[in-house]
């Protein structure tokens, strides 16, 4: 079968690092065959590794998108506030289209391009890639099996890890939720997509509670500079100090905001960036802990915990059927199943796999492939129409947070949303 070919708008950690790199590594299945993206130098590497003329290569996605349709399909890596207009786009000129989530910080953005994909006859799939997983496919296969019997409650737990805290939602380009996206949507949008993937059941009702608590200048220390290389007095007992961290143990952490990782190079960027600034003095406005509280048809309940001072860069889950229970770490690949009668535990230990997000990356490329091969247009595992649910429990959740976590009903903030549309 002819190899599909794509568009990617977006050269940034997500498009060029996470899902284009399918493209190298099968060739027979997916081309790359032009780029948007407004950093040069991430143009230019994409452009050097993929092969593609000057003529291919632009520095907006109204460029490119200006030349009709070039290829079977759009790969859309903007930032978040930057999904819309050029989604909506791709789909009137007739590209199926891989959208990074979240989908838009706006609700009804998502509705519009749920739409919108219905009317133009499109695959319009979302990049909630964990559940392209085995990790997630396993549990969730355990669930549909009945092995644990009903679901009464889940219990997953994102543990943010603290120094990528520091770095992507103090310092970096989801640090604000005006410019960016709130946490829960923007970080934990996976978190409440995978407990709707798993339980395959509706939520009805959602309460939230969270706040932005330590990561603010009442916390700063005493006498520490706007920037940490300007002479902090605390450097050697900062966590968080930006010099210590990007040249040591982060180092793999600058190449998001300087494409030469040299010491000159960074300490060039720590003094010029955001990157540089003291995580108690930056424009941070993000929440760094929420709890969420969901409950769905039938009875079952899930709570939900995302916290960014962890040691640990995983998510841990536990499950509560009435016939058995499922704990598992997504970092570790390992899944214990428990069963109540005869007290017997199965311990599953999934392979680790080369691809970001436990297999997730190429997993949804190579579904998505695969799907828009069947000659026909699917409703994909991660579709809009079952991303904006996921989406919408978000939402709510951020609602509920701002309102003192007053309970939601889904049903009716869907219905209040769909009149303003």
């Amino acid at each position: 079968m002819k190899a599909k070919t794509a568009i990617l708008i977006g050269a940034g950690a997500r498009g060029a690092r996470a899902y284009a790199p399918y493209a190298l590594k099968n060739p027979h299945e997916l081309n790359m065959v032009a780029v948007a993206e407004p950093n040069k130098e991430r143009r230019d590497q994409f452009q050097h590794d993929h092969r593609l003329q000057d003529e291919r290569t632009f520095a907006s996605w109204e460029d490119v998108l200006a030349l009709g349709k070039i290829a079977d399909i759009a790969i859309i890596c903007t930032q978040d506030r930057a999904h819309f207009q050029p989604t909506m786009q791709a789909l009137k000129l007739g590209y199926d289209v891989l959208l990074e989530k979240p989908m838009s910080p706006n609700p009804l953005e998502c509705i519009e391009m749920e739409r919108a994909a219905k009317k133009h006859g499109r695959v319009l799939t979302i990049c909630h890639v964990l559940r392209y997983t085995p990790f997630w496919m396993t549990i969730r296969d355990v669930i549909a099996k009945g092995t644990i019997g009903d679901v009464a409650s889940i219990q997953l737990n994102e543990n943010v890890e603290v120094m990528h805290m520091s770095h992507s939602f103090v310092r970096g380009n989801w640090k604000n939720k005006e410019s960016s996206s709130p946490m829960i949507l923007q970080k934990s949008c996976h978190d409440m997509d995978v407990i709707n993937y798993i339980i395959d059941k509706k939520c009805e009702r959602i309460s939230s509670y969270g706040s932005l608590m330590h990561f603010k200048e009442e916390n700063k220390p005493t006498g520490a500079p706007k920037r940490c290389l300007d002479g902090c007095p605390v450097a050697q007992e900062c966590p968080f100090h930006a010099g210590r961290f990007y040249l040591g143990k982060g180092r793999h952490w600058a190449k998001h905001f300087t494409h030469d990782a040299s010491n000159e190079s960074i300490i060039k960027a720590l003094q010029e960036t955001d990157y540089g600034k003291c995580v108690y003095q930056s424009d941070n406005n993000v929440v760094d802990h929420q709890v969420v509280n969901m409950e769905f048809a039938g009875g079952a309940t899930a709570t939900f915990s995302m916290c960014g001072f962890t040691r640990d860069q995983t998510r841990d889950i536990q499950v509560m059927g009435t016939k058995g229970e499922i704990r598992g770490n997504m970092e570790a690949n390992h899944i214990s199943i428990y069963d109540f009668l005869t007290q017997n535990e199965t311990i599953i230990n999934l392979d680790a796999s080369p691809s970001g997000h436990g297999g997730g990356d190429d997993g949804i490329i190579r579904s998505f492939l695969h799907e828009l091969n069947q000659g026909e247009k699917p409703n994909s595992r991660s579709s809009a129409s079952t991303s904006l649910h996921s989406h919408l429990m978000a939402f709510a959740a951020e609602a509920s947070r701002l309102d003192a976590g007053r309970s939601i009903d889904l049903d009716d903030y869907y219905a209040q949303l769909s009149k303003q549309t």
